[in-house]
């Protein structure tokens, strides 16, 4: 293998003549060779974005030759369509607020760029003009959330449909309702499923609101906020290309000081994240008791069988999807912990954690647009309701007495439930022999229209 000699402050180094990146990318390597995790490749199709908008008010500006500017803002262009993510070999995590990373994309972009150009490109000098980490690698770190929470919502929307669709399926299926796992009253399967389809409605809304959260961002800020070494000319202008190019309303922030120095907004985003895997890991949890058994638990519900469940019992098969869902959102609110501690751990005028906070906030989305697609697709869309087992429970609970209150009172249903601790029937065939009730309005009082009622119209009786 041929080597390069490149050369910074520190020293000499000599680096593979065949890779785009540079001396500063070799010394990040060797320092942060910590998880062997790679650069979300969102993250660095946002940073080939926020590099492709600076070359374009670069090149407006007229500082560049046309022949360097093309060659530049066409090595932006690859990175910013993925055919150079694996030149970016840096560690996610990694001391120095993100400058290692800023610094291999630069390297990567100014090494193709002077391959097209036939002449050298200086990284800083060159791509990193009128640029810091400081604006760059936050202004990135928003775009790629926002492209994420754009898939997160779409992924939760086919979700909250794919309930619905099981709230008009199961509609007219009659069911015991449970408080404190504790037989309750009467419900629909379908209205237990609506209330799955609600909260996940609620947690599309939220998705959808927070992205306005994300799109003020600090490039031009470059070090501290203050613009320096950036005309203003280029601050002014260089938001106008991003927005274009990204499809996002961006904005410059106002207080672009504040904006460089604070990353609360992060947090905010985050809590909503949270919010959403405690839907998905109450709903998953409600989902694995339901489909419980086959014959000695609730089974009231047949979750699609997806592969073997034990290695030492045979025909065992778990509800591995609602279980893969939980943990999914139990590490999402790990996650949002440690958001919380890196947007609280930042000093002055900078947050040296953002790289762990970049890692740790596109982990959680991603983890969640996989999540809410596997759940729906291989979870919720083939539930089955076991019919025969939720009319045995119907029967035979005294949380069915509770749906005859307004016809018999309260004294009396209380008198039949003691009577039947004792009776081998059901509570339909009990009331029905002993003239307490015929069966025409047994079945009335226990319709899928009467257990769904708001409340009884006779005001005479209040029971």
């Amino acid at each position: 293998m041929s080597y390069r000699q490149e050369t910074d402050f520190l020293g000499t180094v000599e680096i593979p003549q065949d890779a785009y990146w540079g001396i500063h990318t070799y010394r990040a390597k060797n320092n942060f060779n910590i998880s062997g995790y790679e650069i979300n490749p969102e993250f660095i199709k946002a940073f080939g974005l926020v590099k492709l908008a600076c070359a374009q008010t670069i090149n407006e500006l007229g500082l560049w030759e046309k022949e360097k500017a093309d060659a530049i803002i066409k090595a932006c262009e690859e990175l910013s369509e993925g055919t150079l993510n694996s030149h970016i070999i840096v560690d996610p995590f990694q001391g120095g607020a993100g400058t290692s990373l800023n610094m291999n994309v630069n390297e990567v972009i100014a090494n193709r760029a002077a391959e097209i150009y036939g002449q050298k490109i200086d990284p800083i000098e060159d791509v990193n003009l009128f640029q810091s980490t400081n604006d760059v690698y936050p202004t990135a770190l928003k775009i790629a959330s926002i492209f994420l929470l754009r898939k997160l919502e779409k992924q939760v929307t086919a979700l909250q449909e794919s309930f619905q669709e099981k709230e008009k399926e199961f509609a007219d299926i009659v069911k015991v309702g449970r408080t404190q796992l504790m037989d309750a009253v009467l419900i629909t399967l379908g209205r237990e499923f609506s209330a799955y389809a609600e909260a996940i409605s609620r947690d599309r809304w939220r998705i959808y609101k927070c992205e306005e959260r994300l799109r003020v961002v600090n490039i031009g800020g470059t070090a501290i906020g203050t613009g320096l070494c950036a005309p203003r000319k280029f601050i002014f202008n260089v938001i106008e290309k991003l927005r274009n190019l990204t499809g996002i309303g961006l904005a410059r922030a106002e207080n672009l000081v504040e904006n460089t120095q604070n990353l609360d907004v992060f947090s905010e985003v985050s809590g909503i994240l949270k919010a959403h895997a405690t839907n998905l890991i109450k709903i998953s949890n409600d989902l694995r008791l339901m489909n419980s058994g086959p014959a000695a638990g609730l089974g009231e519900i047949i979750l699609p069988s997806v592969q073997v469940g034990s290695s030492i019992m045979p025909g065992k098969v778990n509800p591995v999807i609602p279980e893969l869902s939980a943990q999914v959102g139990i590490k999402v609110l790990g996650n949002d912990v440690i958001i919380d501690q890196c947007v609280a751990g930042g000093q002055l005028e900078l947050n040296h954690n953002i790289p762990l906070l970049a890692f740790t906030f596109l982990e959680s989305l991603e983890l969640l647009i996989n999540t809410n697609k596997t759940l729906k697709e291989r979870c919720i869309d083939g539930i089955k309701p076991n019919t025969k087992n939720i009319k045995k429970h119907v029967e035979n609970s005294l949380a069915t007495l509770t749906a005859l209150v307004p016809e018999l009172g309260y004294n009396k249903i209380s008198q039949i439930a003691k009577e039947l601790t004792t009776s081998e029937l059901t509570v339909k065939e009990y009331l029905i022999k002993n003239n307490y009730i015929t069966e025409e309005k047994f079945n009335e009082l226990t319709s899928p229209e009467a257990v769904l009622a708001l409340g009884h119209t006779d005001i005479n009786n209040p029971q």
